[in-house]
């Protein structure tokens, strides 16, 4: 049965999923004809709603374009290559090489989303040099299946948000501390069932795949090799600017400023590990790593081919937000769950509305801004707790991430894969974490 499901599951996505691209404006399509039919917005409205989102998350596609150079650039320095082959070395065989990959990418994922998609890539590449004979796709959607756990980890934005003592919604549900989300009997529950099954999952998906495609060696070499041009040059012949390119004390001095204010971070912040300081200590450590500016800049270099999708797909995504906000489709696709449910009800209502939503609104503070002034005075209405009606929502957004292919386009972009080269096994990991997570929201 678990063969028949998994090769259902893959060639349904081989067949039916479009290149990422063309997904998003596919769903852009979709979400406009929605609000036409089902909102009081007119054609023009929508394109206006459209048009007026369209740029909202450019910063946002900054943040992930540079998770996804300044990850590439740390992890093609000699040192971080080679411990990351040291850790490679646990897994000798295709069974091991999957189980050390999705356990690896679940932790790091748990510690910070971003750093979680880069480790969980990078690491795939350096497991497969070593386990050529796993299946490379099935390895990268063992990496990618770690993010479901991120909105139950350390940077995970809806517990985070409502910790603070200025969050939108203080006034209804106040300042809610991480040891009543993040740290709550619900999520670590929840936590521990993915951590130690998913690794299991995976591996049943490996026994019960049909075929196994092997790793493009093109790949390898555009994701391993960096050129080092005029490294042998004759430091005669260097020209004052040549000596500044290849100066390792230029890169020392930056270093040493960017690790200070790490330090001070940290220091003033605790671990407030968000994805600006992870871009920022990537970056840093990059520099300090390649030990001169002509090295650095040449990784960088071979890093931004790599984010073009992130780079032209996000602002679709952005403008698809916007319709679906400004339209008022959210609001009525929230509403319609919050009718059919009742107090026993309304927390697995509330999980699958937020996946459903997820698609369509692909941020975890995004959503949360769409949905929380909904759920959180319906979940007070009908005696539901306000704290376990979050967490549904932040679980909900976590779980279609695994069939929506707007975060994994930076693992996809470090990995060379195409979305529905992974989807398919994906999909088998929703079906699953869709039992521990709605058992969670029912028992405690």
């Amino acid at each position: 049965m678990f063969r028949q499901l998994t090769s259902f599951c893959d060639r349904l996505v081989q067949r039916y999923l479009p290149d990422a691209f063309l997904f998003a404006i596919l769903l852009t399509i979709f979400v406009f004809l929605l609000g036409t039919i089902f909102t009081d917005s007119t054609p023009l409205n929508m394109v206006d709603y459209w048009g007026q989102g369209f740029w909202d998350l450019l910063t946002f596609a900054m943040q992930m374009s540079l998770v996804v150079i300044t990850g590439y650039v740390l992890a093609n320095t000699p040192i971080v290559k080679k411990g990351l082959s040291n850790l490679s070395q646990f897994a000798n065989t295709p069974s091991q090489a999957i189980l050390l990959v999705t356990f690896v990418s679940s932790v790091a994922c748990l510690i910070n989303y971003g750093f979680g998609l880069v480790v969980g890539a990078l690491f795939s590449i350096h497991v497969v040099k070593r386990v050529p004979t796993v299946d490379y796709r099935l390895l990268v959607a063992s990496a990618y299946s770690g993010f479901i756990l991120w909105h139950g980890g350390l940077s995970a934005s809806i517990p985070l948000t409502i910790a603070l003592k200025d969050h939108f919604l203080v006034d209804t549900i106040g300042s809610v501390a991480v040891t009543e989300t993040i740290f709550s009997a619900l999520n670590l529950f929840i936590i521990a069932t993915l951590v130690l099954s998913l690794p299991l999952i995976n591996w049943l998906i490996m026994r019960s795949s049909e075929s196994v495609t092997r790793v493009d060696p093109k790949i390898l070499d555009a994701q391993t090799t960096i050129k080092d041009e005029d490294t042998t040059k004759d430091p005669e012949s260097m020209t004052p600017a040549d000596r500044l390119e290849h100066s390792q004390t230029i890169s020392y001095l930056i270093g040493v400023l960017g690790l200070a204010f790490i330090v001070y971070y940290f220091t003033q912040n605790g671990f407030d590990l968000n994805i600006n300081m992870v871009n920022f200590i990537f970056l840093i450590l990059g520099i300090i790593l390649h030990q001169t500016p002509k090295r650095f800049l040449n990784s960088v270099t071979d890093a931004v081919k790599n984010a073009g999708g992130i780079i032209i797909q996000f602002p679709f995504y952005a403008g698809i937000m916007g319709m679906m906000v400004t339209s008022g489709l959210s609001e009525q696709m929230s509403m319609w769950f919050v009718s059919i449910s009742n107090d026993v009800t309304f927390p697995i209502f509330t999980f699958i509305s937020a996946g459903i939503v997820n698609f369509f609104v692909p941020s975890g503070g995004g959503q949360w801004a769409v949905q929380g002034p909904i759920m959180i005075p319906a979940a007070m209405d009908l005696g539901v707790d306000s704290v376990k009606t979050a967490m549904a929502i932040a679980w909900g957004d976590a779980w279609t991430n695994m069939i929506q292919p707007f975060w994994a386009l930076p693992l996809l972009a470090i990995a060379g894969l195409k979305v529905k080269d992974i989807m398919g096994f994906c999909m088998i990991i929703l079906l699953w974490s869709f039992i521990p997570i709605s058992l969670a929201l029912l028992i405690f």
